[in-house]
């Protein structure tokens, strides 16, 4: 089999911060890097879903979500994938920045409620807060 597009980045060289990965039909694939890649800081799995729930909150209901297409996490636990269209770097980061700042003011993890979410109990939103703060951060050096 091939290898994916993601497996082919060094992920030792790899640093945090926001990375254009493949263009494919029209939807670009952001790499939103939160932690050092294989350097034992991962995101915890409740933080990590719930950033997922937040962000992607945010990202849908500002005003790029029709851009949106997809925001996830990624399995090694350091960072998420955002897939959009219609968007260059500058575009992304600036929304990312604002959905951030959005999501922090969220006082309840959207679609937390058990019919609305397949792990509800997997949730941490002090937690959450903390990864969006962190990214946030990283955001605002680029």
């Amino acid at each position: 089999m091939d290898r994916i597009p993601s497996f082919e980045k060094n992920h030792d060289t790899l640093q945090p911060g926001l990375h254009k990965g493949t263009v494919m039909h029209g939807v670009t694939t952001w790499d939103m890097r939160c932690k050092k890649p294989n350097a034992g800081d991962y995101i915890a799995p409740a933080a990590l879903h719930t950033v997922e729930h937040l962000l992607a909150t945010a990202l849908r209901n500002s005003e790029r979500g029709k851009d949106i297409i997809y925001f996830g996490p990624m399995g090694c636990r350091t960072g998420f994938y955002l897939l959009t269209v219609n968007m260059e770097r500058g575009q992304v980061a600036e929304l990312l920045k604002q959905c951030c700042h959005r999501a922090l003011e969220l006082n309840e993890i959207p679609g937390s409620r058990r019919e609305e979410c397949g792990n509800y109990l997997e949730h941490d939103l002090e937690g959450g807060r903390r990864e969006i703060k962190n990214y946030l951060e990283i955001l605002e050096r680029l």
